[in-house]
């Protein structure tokens, strides 16, 4: 799609000095230059889609005449829609729309769409009022009738503008395009004469032209496209993204700018004797002398008290709304407020100046033409106790403790009679936190588990309200899932329970709360189960890409000034004992830009963690990132973790004794309290029989997939249900959901492989191996792991040889895969035959495996096979430290220590594979596998 937002942005340059709410058909001013003629005999499918932008401006007696000229073709159906509706705004309070050519080319046709009338229509609405924006633009619209693919949309339109707010300065400007924008002809002009001294600015690379002077006038005229531009960093400082524009000016300087402003912010006699509006500042001035809280009263009355609404009606875009006006209709822009709060703090004694600023690219304004246009914000600069204050009448929620806070906006200009230079704003972290954050997290009940939290965030200022007028629209659920959204980053995987939010006017903050189920994540590392314990150091990023030669000295841009706090406290199985912290506890210090506090401390079984985070937005110079990216590799490598013990139990342990214990009693509760909420939620039953799966209440899980399979069924949940019903001996049933799952899903290879297990476990092989063929014959990347399958299904049904030459197969088709090595292991080894290459197999598995225990219990297979008990021990051990709850490695441990007489430990091996898998003596027996 070509870049046609170029053309509208052109379109959009309009005013003029007479004021019009009518379209104006008049022929192409004189002064204006002809673009070459548009050949359509010649344009061929590969023509640009932009054929014509042609920007001429005009600039003599404090006006700007802005000519644009476009031609678009049509060179697909997809751009009917936007280049067949032309749309033309303009602000009728300052000037006029003057349309002179609207046609359509087809071939050696030029259809004329606006000779003899008046064809578009005028929307008089406000488009922006959704972004509190009132500024009476009007559109004039025109749906191009008739409009096909292949033709040409010509059009030529002019405005002006003169804005009499600066007493015959002038300042305009236009966009430059630049490769890899295609287009036939552009071209960017300005014309202004002798008697204008006028400055010009532009910021992208390629611009070699200089002005001419004929007649009296001076001319300046840039073809484009402008070669390409230098690639820029993305994490670069703004300053860094040249803009696209050519800007002319006859500001001679910042000062210039500073004076023209002046005028418009003069606060005597601005506020009444005995109006309503000195009545504020009188109870403001009776309630305290201290001058830094009247300031932050003042700031807060306008804050809070009036709603925020752009004004650029008129000359409004640069004038401000009288306080009077202001404090009567409750509404204002940046230059309402801006000027209420100056006249307020004046009246309070308080030492006060509005300041200029950009929102967004306040880094560009120092190496930008001086302008007024340079700036989009006001604000004010207040001076108490010697201090500097930066006071935004447009946020919300600023209270005394956050006045010396400094808004992101790098660089303003003080707005003074005598003129000001630019000002560089400080860069610090606010002052309070932007969030706070608590969580309670209990793990009593046994690692690897759900456990439950409380959480509370304190949000404060412009977010706490924004979230306090989104709860008052949402719905119930709708805030229930905020809250889940809310509190993801600082909680594994919450489900919320019970949730309040509560505002607290006078500080300006918002404090949610919630209890619920998290689930936290632990993982065995050299035999230990380990947690990280840090929620702001091991996420960080710091990647700048500084390669080029080019990029060798550009900074890095930060994030802008914040401040956020977290506590987390864990409660720690066992009263905490035996629990060791490894990594660094206490931290303080710079990392990528944010500085870092972090203290940990064990008190008993709970271990608080208190971490903190504070930016304030300064860069990192390109000669420091490789130090920067060190510090924070290393600050990774010695992050804090929580350790087990070394006899910490296995899972199905802590469910065995848990459940006659009743220590999941809260957590029962919970998902009780959960369902109860909303009992006709699926999900939340599912998320409950996941957790009694996990402590091996199969029959409480069955009950739990029953009901949401009533509710909702889906073919994860009947694949769920099948294998609790056979691992409670209902084969049959197991089946019958496996068949449901595969008609819900037909190309589930879960569905598939579930079902031709469960068949082949009832004893039908044959319809096991059909199924298995039917999806190998269907080709596809994963045929490898089904003939896997099929060879093992194969070995159960008796037919060892034909079960080999599948697992051969498959690793003929996918050679050297660790998976395929360990299944040829697997069924060499519980067939019996070939031990000698099943050892090569399983050998090179465990090799090439990112993760080993599959393969040392397979190889431990072939080991007791080869009657070497002692080798098969040693890789049952192995599997078992780094994973206690594989069944199929307990059973074979039983087994073997059975066998050598150790019979009390071989029954309690035995006694826990069955607890954990029901039903898997008959994945042995059928082999001569037995106890």
């Amino acid at each position: 799609m070509p870049r046609l937002p170029i053309v509208f942005a052109l379109l959009a340059s309009s005013s003029i000095a007479h004021a019009g709410d009518k379209v104006l058909y008049q022929p192409v001013p004189s002064w204006v230059k002809p673009a070459p003629p548009i050949d359509t005999a010649k344009l061929g499918d590969d023509a640009p889609v932009l054929l014509v932008i042609d920007n001429q401006q005009k600039i003599e007696g404090g006006k700007v005449w802005a000519y644009v000229e476009t031609a678009t073709r049509v060179a697909s159906p997809q751009l009917l829609g936007p280049i067949g509706q032309v749309q033309l705004p303009w602000q009728p309070a300052q000037g006029d729309l003057i349309v002179h050519k609207l046609e359509i080319l087809r071939g050696a046709q030029r259809i004329d769409l606006i000779k003899g009338g008046d064809p578009f229509t005028v929307l008089r609405r406000e488009q922006q009022m959704d972004r509190r924006v009132l500024d009476g633009m009007l559109t004039a619209t025109l749906p191009v009738e008739g409009l096909a693919v292949g033709d040409v949309l010509h059009l030529a339109v002019t405005t002006s503008r003169l804005d009499p707010t600066l007493k015959g300065e002038v300042q305009s400007a236009a966009p430059l395009i630049a490769d890899p924008v295609r287009v036939q002809f552009a071209r960017t002009r300005f014309l202004w004469p002798d008697t204008v001294d006028l400055r010009w600015k532009a910021y992208l690379g390629g611009v070699t032209q200089s002005p001419t002077i004929a007649g009296g006038w001076h001319e300046l005229t840039v073809a484009m496209p402008l070669p390409k531009q230098p690639d820029v960093p993305g994490d670069a400082p703004l300053r860094f993204q040249n803009l696209p524009l050519l800007e002319v000016s006859s500001f001679k300087d910042w000062g210039a700018v500073s004076k023209a402003m002046a005028p418009l912010y003069a606060t005597e006699g601005l506020i009444a004797p005995g109006s309503p509006l000195a009545a504020e500042v009188g109870r403001i001035a009776k309630a305290t002398a201290d001058p830094l809280a009247r300031t932050a009263m003042a700031l807060r009355l306008v804050q809070d008290q009036v709603r925020y609404l752009m004004l650029g009606m008129n000359t409004g875009n640069l004038v401000p709304q009288l306080p009077t006006q202001t404090w009567e209709s409750r509404y204002g822009d940046c230059k309402a407020k801006t000027l209420l709060l100056l006249a307020m703090l004046h009246e309070l004694g308080v030492e006060a100046e509005p300041v200029l600023a950009n929102l967004k690219a306040g880094s560009l304004i120092p190496s930008r033409l001086p302008g007024v246009g340079a700036f989009d914000h006001v604000l004010v600069h207040a001076i108490v106790g010697g201090e500097s204050l930066y006071l935004d009448g447009t946020t919300i929620g600023t209270r005394e403790q956050d006045l010396r806070d400094v808004p992101p906006y790098a660089t303003v200009l003080p707005v003074r009679a005598a003129g000001a230079t630019l000002v560089t704003l400080p860069a610090r972290p606010d002052a309070r936190p932007g969030l706070a954050v608590t969580i309670d997290l209990d793990e009593s009940a046994g690692l690897n588990l759900p456990a439950p939290f409380t959480a509370t965030v304190v949000v404060r200022g412009a977010l706490a309200e924004q979230i306090k007028g989104g709860i008052a629209q949402g719905s119930k659920a709708e805030t229930e899932k905020f809250v889940e959204f809310f509190f993801k980053d600082f909680v594994d995987t919450p489900e919320v329970v019970t949730h309040a939010i509560r505002f607290d006017a006078e500080a300006s903050t918002a404090t949610i709360t919630a209890s619920g189920i998290a689930y936290p994540g632990w993982t065995t590392e050299n035999r230990r189960l380990k947690t990280v314990v840090d929620r702001l150091v091991k996420d960080m990023e710091f990647k700048p890409d500084r390669a080029r030669s080019a990029w060798a000295t550009v900074p890095v841009r930060t994030a802008d000034p914040g401040h956020n706090v977290l506590t987390t406290r864990i409660t720690l199985p066992g009263g905490g004992a035996n629990f060791v912290i490894e990594g660094d506890r206490a931290m303080d210090g710079r990392l990528a830009g944010t500085v870092i506090s972090r203290a940990i401390t064990q008190t008993g079984a709970v271990v608080t963690i208190t971490e903190t985070s504070r930016t304030d937005g300064a860069e990192i110079a390109a000669v420091d990132i490789p130090a920067e990216r060190q510090k924070l590799a290393q600050a990774q490598t010695r992050m804090p973790r929580l350790v087990a013990p070394a006899d910490y139990p296995a899972r199905w342990r802590l469910a065995s004794e848990g459940r006659k214990s009743k220590t999941f009693a809260t957590l029962s509760a919970l998902y009780a309290k959960r369902i109860a909420a909303d009992p006709d939620d699926a999900e939340r039953l599912t998320d409950r029989a996941w957790f009694l799966e996990r402590i091996y209440d199969r029959r409480g899980a069955l009950a739990d997939l029953d009901r949401a399979i009533a509710l909702e069924p889906k073919a994860d949940t009947y694949l769920t249900r099948a294998s609790l019903h056979y691992a409670l001996g209902d084969t049959a049933q197991a089946i019958a959901d496996a068949e449901a799952a595969r008609k819900l899903d037909p190309g589930s290879e879960s569905a598939i492989n579930t079902l031709a297990d469960l068949q082949s476990q009832a004893g039908n092989s044959d319809v096991a191996l059909a199924l298995m063929q039917e999806r190998i014959d269907a080709g596809g990347k994963e045929v490898a792991d089904f003939l896997s399958s099929k060879a093992e299904f194969q070995a159960r049904a008796g037919k060892g040889e034909d079960a080999l030459a599948t697992i051969d197969d498959a690793l003929a088709q996918r050679p050297g895969s660790p998976a395929l090595l360990n299944s040829r292991c697997w069924i060499k080894g519980l067939v019996n035959t070939a031990l000698d290459t099943a050892l090569k197999d399983c050998t090179k598995a465990i090799e090439l495996a990112d993760s080993a225990q599959a393969a040392l219990d397979s190889r431990a297979l072939v080991y007791f096979r080869l009657g070497r008990m002692e080798d098969a021990l040693s890789d049952l051990e192995a599997v078992l430290e780094t994973s206690p709850d594989m069944a199929e490695s307990l059973y074979m441990r039983g087994v073997i220590r059975r066998r050598q007489g150790n019979t009390a430990e071989g029954d309690a091996d035995l006694a826990a594979a069955r607890f954990l898998e029901p039903q898997i003596d008959r994945t042995y027996v059928r082999f001569g596998i037995k106890p």
